[in-house]
């Protein structure tokens, strides 16, 4: 018979040496086919293996095969995979990317920093901060100042300098550009400036961070 061990699979002569051993807890078509061999050459003249015990073993090598081919198939797929989703993300750069979302986290007693991506020239214009409800909690001044991803630090006081609880906060901008045209923005939209692989994950660059590629919902 051949064992069915996981652990460990050995077949011992009359002197008791080992004639097989899987060192390697596991059994691959190489190692059943050894052990289906062995179990031949030292069967029981007088009590062969029967031609049903031998078609049934030798179905099972086929399935094991068939098994291990697909899981190489797979495993290659899978790195194709990888690779076709670092390309997409290289050809992402200089493509607006969207988060999802325009919420900040905001902690109580530090604040929140955040990121913005202007399209244009800020001439004049306000950042505005809601809470959860669509309230508006903040109102900040805008600088004139050259168009870009700028950088914001929110104490986390209302208009009021009522500190608030914890929590998440939209945050959005509303200004005029040099040329004096109404425009909007908010956190959460970024171009892609650039694309970093590391390992098999690839990152890519939105404001001064490096997020995962999964973290986009969008590309335009």
């Amino acid at each position: 018979m051949v064992s069915n061990s996981l652990t460990k699979t050995q077949s011992s002569s009359s002197d008791g040496s080992n004639l097989a051993v899987n060192p390697g807890a596991t059994l691959d078509k190489d190692a059943f086919m050894k052990l289906l061999l062995i179990e031949l050459q030292y069967q029981d003249p007088t009590d062969p293996m029967d031609s049903e015990k031998m078609l049934t073993q030798t179905s099972q090598l086929a399935t094991l095969e068939a098994q291990e081919n697909t899981n190489k198939v797979m495993e290659k797929l899978a790195g194709q995979m990888k690779n076709s989703m670092n390309m997409y993300a290289i050809s992402a750069i200089g493509k607006m990317a969207s988060i999802g979302y325009n919420a900040v986290t905001m902690e109580k007693g530090e604040g929140s920093k955040f990121e913005i991506y202007f399209p244009h020239e800020i001439h004049s214009g306000k950042l505005l901060i809601e809470d959860k409800n669509g309230n508006l909690v903040r109102s900040i001044d805008l600088e004139e100042g050259e168009q870009g991803v700028l950088a914001f630090e929110w104490d986390g006081f209302d208009d009021n300098g009522n500190e608030l609880p914890s929590g998440y906060y939209s945050v959005k901008a509303e200004y005029l550009d040099s040329e004096l045209n109404q425009q909007k923005t908010q956190f959460g939209i970024y171009p892609v400036e650039a694309v970093r692989i590391e390992g098999d994950e690839a990152l890519i660059k939105l404001g001064s961070s490096y997020v995962p590629i999964d973290y986009v919902v969008e590309f335009y």
